[in-house]
């Protein structure tokens, strides 16, 4: 009865052994997950997602996951081209390409890749002054990225992206930087206020010269139509003035020289043709006085004075003088 005992529990450790062996040979691989089989030693590939079935004792699998990770560099120190110490720290985001690769080319990948990090940043960074350090991120980003990317794709893994998530410069660059913004933001206030001076300079210059050339425009527009108005008018006069006969004439240059003798002047300009009107009237003037003074030589005054009576007797011996004369002889 021993003996059988000990056979059954034999059996059932057989049992449980055997069991053991079935559910180690049988693995669920999730999709983003590979498993590295290494069978009596030697990789013999990849294999997954889904249920992967091994040789018990003889597989060793190795599990890799497939999904992007990213890993912190701490602040590293380095010196830029123009010997300037400044501290940087920056993030690696990565990915495994090739499953076999990341585990057979390299023992401790985060390890490799940080010192691989550590030392491609400080050869960038040597090669650059601290203003394009802080101006230039993108195009250091990119550097790193591609020089990471060339060590780690024999190790099966790609890096995706570098990200520089901090630049601390020592304290005394900080503030020259600071003093430098300050007096940059100035310039730039006054390059700005001088340029908005121009501006508003050659806009009121090109406001006044249009208003000008506008103004000139207007004027001559005026002009013209003030000469036109005055053609029409001559022409009017002339049409008016051919139907106008001597005597009209003469009695318009009457009118004119009444008008000419109530204003206040002492000169007066004639025209030439005045000379005809004044010929005419210096004729009748003439005549007229002629008239008169033969009209008035005919005519005897008579004076109301005795002195005056007694004249013309006194005038008229001496008409007859001769005979007074002759008579007093």
């Amino acid at each position: 009865m021993n003996s059988s005992a000990l056979t059954l529990i034999c059996l059932i450790g057989l049992l449980i052994i055997f069991l053991g062996l079935i559910l180690s040979a049988i693995r669920i691989v999730r999709e983003y997950e590979r498993l590295v089989v290494f069978r009596l030693g030697k990789a013999i590939g990849s294999k997954g997602p889904g249920v992967v079935f091994l040789i018990p004792i003889a597989d060793q699998p190795v599990k890799v996951d497939l999904r992007e990770q990213f890993q912190e560099i701490p602040h590293q120190t380095c010196i830029t081209k123009d010997n300037v110490t400044i501290s940087v720290d920056f993030l690696i985001y990565s990915k495994v390409v090739d499953a076999v690769s990341s585990v057979v080319q390299v023992g401790n990948f985060a390890g490799a890749s940080q010192g691989i990090a550590t030392t491609t940043l400080r050869a960038v960074i040597g090669d650059i002054i601290l203003d394009d350090v802080l101006a230039q991120r993108e195009h250091i980003n990119n550097m790193l990225r591609t020089k990471l990317d060339e060590i780690t794709e024999r190790w099966g893994v790609k890096v995706t992206a570098v990200e520089i998530r901090e630049i601390i410069p020592p304290r005394d660059i900080q503030e020259a930087m600071t003093r430098q913004m300050s007096a940059e933001r100035t310039r730039r206030a006054v390059v700005t206020e001088a340029d908005g001076k121009r501006q508003s300079a050659i806009t009121v210059a090109d406001g006044d010269k249009q208003a000008v050339v506008l103004r000139s425009e207007g004027e001559r527009q005026a002009r013209i139509l003030q000469a036109e108005g005055y053609s029409l008018a001559l022409q009017t006069i002339f049409n008016v003035a051919r139907g106008i006969d001597s005597k009209t004439m003469s009695l318009q240059y009457m009118d004119t020289l009444k008008q000419l003798g109530s204003s206040p002047s002492t000169k007066y300009i004639f025209p030439m043709e005045f000379t005809n009107l004044v010929q005419g009237l210096t004729q009748f003037i003439q005549q007229a006085s002629t008239e008169g003074s033969s009209d008035a030589s005919m005519v005897i005054v008579p004076d109301s004075t005795a002195p005056a009576r007694a004249a013309p007797a006194a005038d008229a011996p001496s008409g007859s003088g001769t005979g007074t004369a002759q008579t007093g002889t």
